[in-house]
């Protein structure tokens, strides 16, 4: 960036990766061994084989354009240590493997810098004479995102590679607020070749680029011009897409390999929820299910031989039923989702609000899929966490959202991290975010009261109680031999809440701005 008041920048991004490399060390997840056997695999076997190969439980499951990363990334880890690209090599981590992976996540980071640069473009400036620099709503949105807590400790800490994934949506978000909606399509379409979970958001951004871009004019009260359509727009789109997605699977549509790719991406007999419940409707859902069924057991209602044995919150390759509510198909998920995300896309198609409406679309697309979909995992909530840093820094109730959401995803992420060496890391580093943030985003929305409601204060105080529970008067209590999964089931329970509950705050601000005469 030029010197004219982004020399900051530079320097930030300098100092968060550095940042990076002191956790080199620390504790990493079995996905740092899932991430050595994909190196392993796309560059020991031939393409034909990538999304065959089993001799591991952790079998390539990401789209091929992820699969190509890797296969890219191989050829610079043989120079580090050419063992751990050998198949039979599980569980290898060399402290050359080590160095290598860690520096992979940290390097391949700079596509989300790039990502956070532009967004901080997008967001209004005020002049250095008017603002000081360190309270620049662009400064505070850089921080925000390129010091993400939860970001920080999944990617750094328990080994992932989701900020160069971000990186990809949040460059797609910023070239459509600077109307450069051609290049947003193709970096969306890249990044669902990248990773599919992505899908979550697809609906906002098909609907809006069918709407304001495919549709040049609207009529004065927001309606449709439909001879305003133009077919050469919806082309370029989808040679847009379908190039991209050519070069991804075009190789396995050709081999006849499409249905196992497929097979891999959607296994869909995982069951409803992961090991550790993520906070959404299904942990709700689940919890209820678990307490009428022990209130049917001892009000003699049902007997306890008869119910299901299996867990929901196993995570294996199979599905479960639920003891008393009806059980939950991929199908009803489905519909569920649809039913969350279609007033939010309903809106940005009758009363089209710019490229900041579609950014809340593309949120309350984010929570409705995290919050009604298959197999949710924890780390799904920064898909709304991170976009929605721009909303907050421009809107005093989107901060005020942002804090609450934040807060309550970030904390949920907790479990992630399990050993006591990382107590001290991750409580220091969320408590040093969330201090930034709620410290930064009041200064910059100045005026009468506090960003947040009484009650969502009340709320967040309590999440403290519950950290208090599950990390340090858990493991000293009795409780621990009987009742070991008490910790996640609370931390499980407290962060639906909180989440749910932002979502239907940020439903509610969609509500008020329909309500609202169409700005132009």
């Amino acid at each position: 960036m030029a010197a004219d008041g982004w020399s900051w920048f530079p320097v930030l991004a300098a100092g968060v990766s550095l940042f990076k490399c002191l956790f080199i060390s620390s504790y990493r997840s079995t996905d740092f061994e899932v991430h050595r056997n994909w190196l392993a695999i796309t560059h020991s076997l031939p393409v034909s084989r990538w999304y065959h190969e089993n001799s591991s439980e952790w079998t390539l499951d990401y789209p091929p354009l992820f699969a190509w990363f890797e296969f890219g990334l191989s050829h610079v880890a043989r120079h580090f240590d050419g063992d751990m690209l050998l198949l039979h090599k599980q569980n290898y981590a060399s402290p050359a493997t080590v160095l290598f992976q860690r520096l992979s996540v940290i390097v391949t980071d700079g596509v989300f810098i790039l990502a956070a640069r532009e967004c901080c473009r997008c967001v209004q400036t005020q002049k250095a004479s008017q603002k000081a620099v360190l309270s620049q709503p662009s400064f505070i949105l850089a921080v925000l995102l390129l010091l993400n807590f939860g970001l920080f400790i999944v990617d750094h800490i328990h080994f992932q590679y989701n900020g160069f994934l971000f990186g990809f949506l949040l460059l797609s978000v910023a070239k459509h607020l600077q109307a450069q909606h051609l290049q947003g399509a193709l970096l969306f379409a890249i990044l669902l070749n990248l990773k599919h979970i992505y899908l979550y958001v697809a609906p906002a951004y098909g609907v809006y680029l069918l709407r304001s871009y495919c549709f040049t004019e609207s009529s004065t009260d927001g309606g449709i011009r439909w001879r305003s359509f133009s077919l050469l727009r919806l082309l370029a789109l989808g040679s847009v897409v379908m190039a991209v997605c050519g070069l991804s699977f075009g190789p396995f549509i050709v081999m006849g390999q499409l249905p196992q790719v497929l097979s891999r991406l959607f296994p869909f007999k995982r069951g409803l929820c992961h090991a550790y419940w993520a906070p959404n409707a299904w942990a709700l859902y689940n919890a209820l299910d678990k307490v009428l069924a022990t209130l049917g057991v001892r009000l003699k209602l049902l007997k306890e031989a008869e119910l299901p044995q299996a867990s929901m919150t196993g995570g294996l390759v199979q599905e479960f039923q639920h003891s008393v509510l009806p059980s939950v198909s991929p199908s009803v998920t489905l519909v569920c989702t649809l039913l969350s995300i279609l007033p939010a896309l309903a809106s940005i198609w009758r009363r089209p609000r710019g490229a900041r409406g579609f950014l809340r679309c593309l949120l309350l697309c984010a929570l409705g899929s995290f919050m009604f979909g298959w197999h949710v995992h924890e780390k799904a909530i920064l898909i709304a966490i991170l976009p929605l840093s721009i909303l907050a820094v421009e809107s005093r109730e989107d901060a005020g959202i942002f804090l609450l959401l934040s807060t309550t995803g970030h904390y949920s992420l907790f479990p992630l991290l399990f050993t006591p060496t990382e107590l001290p890391i991750k409580v220091c580093l969320m408590l040093m975010f969330s201090l930034f943030s709620f410290c930064a985003l009041r200064k910059l929305h100045s005026g009468d009261g506090s960003l947040l409601h009484p009650l969502e204060v009340v709320y967040l105080l309590g999440l403290g109680m519950v950290a208090l529970f599950s990390e340090v008067l858990f493991p000293l209590s009795p409780w621990k031999q009987r009742l070991p999964f008490l910790p996640l089931l609370a931390t499980s329970m407290y962060c639906s809440v909180g989440v749910s509950y932002s979502f239907l705050r940020l439903y509610a601000t969609l509500l008020r701005s329909d309500s609202k005469p169409k700005r132009h």
